[in-house]
Formats: C-alpha cells, structure tokens, sequence
C-alpha cells in the first residue's frame, strides 16, 4: 500500500488490554512481525461504563488510563528491546469492532484467548471470537497454559 510518505511496510496487529493474555499475543506479534518483516501495531480500546456517575466523568480521562495501560504493556513485554516499527493506537469504542476494522491494513491480526471482560471460566473470549469470524486477515488466538 502506498501514501505520501512512500510504501509502508506490511503490519501485525494486536490488541493489547493488559491482561496477561494480552502480553502473550504481543509477543507472538514480535514474533510473527520478525519472520514477516512487518512492523506492529498495537491497539487498545476503551469504553465509557454504561453506568456512570456525572462526578466521576469529570475526574476520570479513560484514554489516558488506556494509554497509560497500553504504555505499561508495552514496557512490560518488551522492556529496552522494543523492536523498531511499533506503532500504538488508542481509540474509543468496542475492541472487537476497532480491531477488524483495523484488520483492513494487516497482514495478521493477534490476539489472546481471553482478556480482562467477559466470565472467567469462558475458553475463548468474546473479543477473540469475533475478530476470528471477521477480520479482514488472517488471525491468530494465542493460548498460554498458566497465567500468573
């Protein structure tokens, strides 16, 4: 795909919430990038609660709880080796939904089994479910055994 700033390098997407599943997908998107030759994207969404007290709107910056999150993952996996070419994203709205979108521009989409939502005991997780039935790439759910 070309733009105003020449060819841009082909992407593994992944997305990040913080959950250790989702340390485990970045760094299989390492992984996968380097055998590739992509460069990453890692992307987090956020959402406002459905419930929610006018006070706390005014005290609370969700992006920046997830750009803050996100920043954490990042260092958390990567420490000072992070590869060149990781690109963040942070957006509003419903991770499944930003990541198939998202999926338009990759080679690959990552993404853990499960992540923060959802009931604890489910095997696959709503978000990995739905990027699997509708990325626009190909998609790999990455599995860890123990979660500390």
């Amino acid at each position: 795909m070309n733009n105003d700033d020449g060819p841009r390098r082909p992407l593994v997407l992944v997305g990040v919430d913080g959950s250790p599943h989702s340390h485990h997908a970045l760094r299989e998107a390492r992984r996968f990038a380097g055998l590739l030759g992509c460069d990453i994207e890692v992307l987090t969404a956020w959402q406002f609660p459905l419930m929610v007290e006018p006070t706390t709107v005014y005290q609370w910056d969700p992006a920046d709880d997830a750009r803050q999150l996100q920043e954490a993952s990042v260092r958390d996996v990567f420490g000072t080796e992070e590869p060149t070419g990781v690109a963040r994203t942070v957006q509003q709205g419903q991770p499944a939904h930003l990541l198939i979108e998202a999926s338009r521009h990759a080679e690959l989409l990552v993404v853990g089994c499960r992540g923060h939502g959802g009931f604890a005991g489910l095997l696959l997780g709503s978000v990995s479910s739905a990027v699997a039935a509708h990325a626009h790439c190909s998609v790999l759910i990455t599995h860890i055994e123990h979660v500390a």
